[in-house]
């Protein structure tokens, strides 16, 4: 084994005179350990003992570390013969026998190193065993090794992806009293999961920490932050932090120009999009398949489809792509254009050439047009025929085929997919569990569930909130509060997506006081509500009996609720449910006055409360208590809408709110107005009860509202 130069080289030639796992053979294994780690081939030796540890498993462990500890002073010290097996353990992710050998080296008066220990904390962490993490961190505290930046950074990062966002945090302000200053990875884990999150202000406020401890922002850190704002569809926040970037000499990478890029697409700003390419082309920063597969998409989807043909052609004629790449964007393109005949006739053609077959994401790309178009059977023929013809098809693949419906199929592809080695991940037992809770088969769904477990995969907040949801919508709340008990056990926090589906829940069975309760905890958390969980609860409080709902709306109007089309959409439909069909045209009227951009929904409402008032001439234009609830609803979102616009307009950069002048409601009968007033001032009572009202209702409302 010495005498090979490549590392991988020679542990394959290990394995493969390996025949046995006899006493005699583990031994001269051991020894042939011993001497790699003498000839300083420590990392080999590693290889050879986890290769081992793996093969005889938890039972027989025990004789290899007995084997190895024996008469090994003949060959390497006391530290390096446990520092080797306690990697080795780790390699194999034996965690409680390598919690074992760290206790054998403290009991030897032994330090283990800095870097062993992080991987023993990575896998604790991925496991949730936060015991065991802040036992070994007070450990390390009173007998070394002393704590370093890599180690805060691998623990506030599994805690980050567990969802335990302020305990990274909090690991983050104690690094300074143990003499680590934060670098650039730590504040971009911490970054990153605000991001993920949607919590894109908070990222940018970590940005600006970091530069103002002198510590400065990477590419990774401003690509990260402008792939959310993108994602959050804010284009214009993050050009400005494209542009902003550049003037502090951070270059863009062919990563932040596909991100931006995409935003624009996402945007519809097709012709933008384009100009970033070649923006691009003139910095010199190489385009790359996604980026191509992103303008070929664009001008397919939301631009014109003889654009999307004519930079195909141009990279033809260019040479930018060997032929294979050239294909996988063709193909791609042609899916996205919704041309499946023809995208499935050019991988035909392809073949036919002898051209090297497209990657496993135009396979799977295809594969997902097809399902999504309803033409499953078709996809599950193309699917046999490159598995036939030795196809890269990857997990993404079959995942997009087990999403489309049937179950039973479903179940029969994750069988196919193990046979052929392509063991199912977490993403994929999702869409499987997803699957039956959609079609309320939960007995199934628990069991895809513990099968799961069995199988070595650990559940993520994903399939909680799936299976949350799933006995929500089947009004099973034990069980939904069982999950979210479990959640909690297995280590991860609920998330804003957890509380949704919960709210959702109880303002289905009108259960509003535990929806309420539900609300104030999710706030107590520190999770940041979002436009779905104030619809949610607006949509309740339309539905329930006005003096809660006024309680209630108050508190979304404490919270900062932002409308969007959604809440417009859900007002105006319940005017219409309250058989006030000219209330709902007459703010139809006012949205579209403000360029309020209608959906289908709006459209459809607005239609059938026209169709009404011309088949009907003696519908109902009572004022009552409760419509004018909605019309105090409907303003709020109406002048949110009018502000943001005007603010738009205006494209100034400040958070300063821009004042149009004021906006009277719609005029009703006169008679009515005072009783208005009246309502409007309860409700401004509700909104803040710490003020003290002393002027004119109208001007606390304007307080309120401005």
């Amino acid at each position: 084994m010495k005498l090979f130069d490549d590392r991988e080289v020679a542990f394959a030639f290990f394995k493969y005179v390996l025949q046995d796992y006899s006493e005699s053979t583990m031994k001269s294994c051991c020894i042939s350990a011993h001497l790699l780690a003498a000839g300083e081939l420590r990392l080999l030796a590693q290889d050879i003992l986890s290769w081992i540890i793996r093969r005889v498993g938890k039972c027989r462990s025990d004789e290899v570390v007995e084997l190895m500890w024996r008469e090994h002073y003949k060959y390497e010290s006391d530290f390096s013969v446990l520092d080797s097996l306690m990697r080795a353990f780790l390699t194999a992710e034996m965690i409680s026998d390598a919690l074992e050998i760290l206790s054998k080296m403290r009991d030897n008066g032994l330090r283990p190193s800095s870097s062993a220990i992080s991987i023993l904390f990575k896998l604790l962490l991925r496991i949730g065993d936060y015991d065991s993490v802040w036992k070994l961190f007070r450990d390390m505290l009173h007998k070394g090794p002393r704590p370093t930046n890599n180690l805060f950074n691998v623990m506030i990062l599994g805690y980050c992806r567990k969802g335990r966002l302020r305990t990274g945090e909090s690991l983050f302000h104690l690094m300074r009293k143990f003499g680590c200053e934060p670098d650039v990875f730590t504040y971009n884990i911490l970054i990153n999961a605000y991001c993920i999150r949607g919590w894109t202000s908070d990222a940018l406020n970590w940005v600006h920490m970091m530069a103002e401890h002198g510590c400065n922002p990477s590419i990774s850190t401003f690509s990260t932050v402008i792939n959310a704002l993108c994602k959050e569809g804010n284009v214009v926040q993050a050009r400005k932090l494209f542009d902003g970037m550049q003037e502090v000499g951070v270059f863009p990478s062919t990563v932040t120009y596909n991100a931006l890029m995409d935003g624009y697409v996402k945007a519809r700003e097709i012709f933008q999009a384009s100009m970033l390419y070649e923006e691009m082309k003139k910095k010199g920063v190489a385009p790359d398949a996604i980026t191509f597969n992103i303008l070929v998409s664009g001008h397919y989807k939301y631009g014109r489809e003889e654009d999307g043909d004519r930079l195909l052609w141009d990279l033809t004629v260019e040479g930018l792509f060997p032929d294979y790449l050239f294909s996988d964007v063709s193909i791609a393109g042609l899916c996205w254009a919704g041309r499946l005949n023809e995208a499935v006739a050019l991988l035909d053609n392809l073949l036919e050439k002898g051209i090297p077959t497209p990657s496993a994401s135009t396979c799977a790309s295809l594969l997902m047009s097809l399902s999504m178009t309803g033409r499953l059977q078709e996809a599950r023929d193309l699917m046999a025929k490159m598995v036939a013809m030795s196809f890269p098809i990857n997990i993404t693949a079959y995942t997009v085929l087990l999403d489309g419906g049937n179950m039973n199929e479903a179940q029969k592809l994750e069988r196919d997919m193990r046979e052929r080695g392509l063991l199912p991940d977490v993403f994929t037992i999702n869409t499987i569990i997803n699957g039956f809770c959609k079609q309320g088969r939960m007995k199934f769904a628990i069991d895809s569930f513990v099968e799961m477990q069995r199988s070595g995969l650990q559940p993520d907040i994903v399939t909680y909130n799936i299976l949350i949801n799933g006995f929500c919508k089947a009004f099973d709340v034990v069980n939904a509060d069982n999950f979210m008990t479990r959640m909690y056990a297995s280590g991860w926090e609920p998330d804003i997506t957890t509380y949704n589906i919960r709210l959702h829940g109880f303002c289905s069975i009108r259960r509003i006081n535990r929806a309420v309760m539900m609300l104030d905890e999710l706030v107590s958390a520190g999770v940041v509500p979002n436009t779905v969980t104030y619809n949610t609860m607006m949509n309740s409080a339309c539905n329930d009996i006005l003096d809660r709902a006024m309680i209630l709306a108050a508190k979304l109007l404490k919270m900062a609720f932002i409308p969007n089309t959604v809440t417009a959409n859900l007002l105006l439909s319940h005017l219409w449910k309250q058989g006030l069909p000219q209330r709902t045209l007459i703010w139809g009227q006012k949205l579209s006055e403000i360029g309020f951009e209608f959906d289908e929904i709006t459209h459809k409402i607005l239609d059938k409360a026209s169709h009404y008032i011309q088949e009907n001439t003696d519908y109902c234009t009572e004022t009552t208590e409760k419509s004018l609830f909605l019309d105090f609803l409907m303003y709020i979102t109406y002048d949110y809408i009018r502000r943001s616009k005007a603010y738009n307009d205006n494209n100034d950069s400040s958070f300063e709110l821009v004042d149009t002048g004021p906006l009277m409601l719609p005029d009703t009968e006169a008679g009515n107005r005072i009783m208005k007033l009246q309502f409007l001032w309860q409700v401004a009572k509700f909104v803040n009860g710490v003020w003290r009202f002393k002027s004119s209702p109208e001007d606390n409302l304007k307080k309120i509202l401005l």
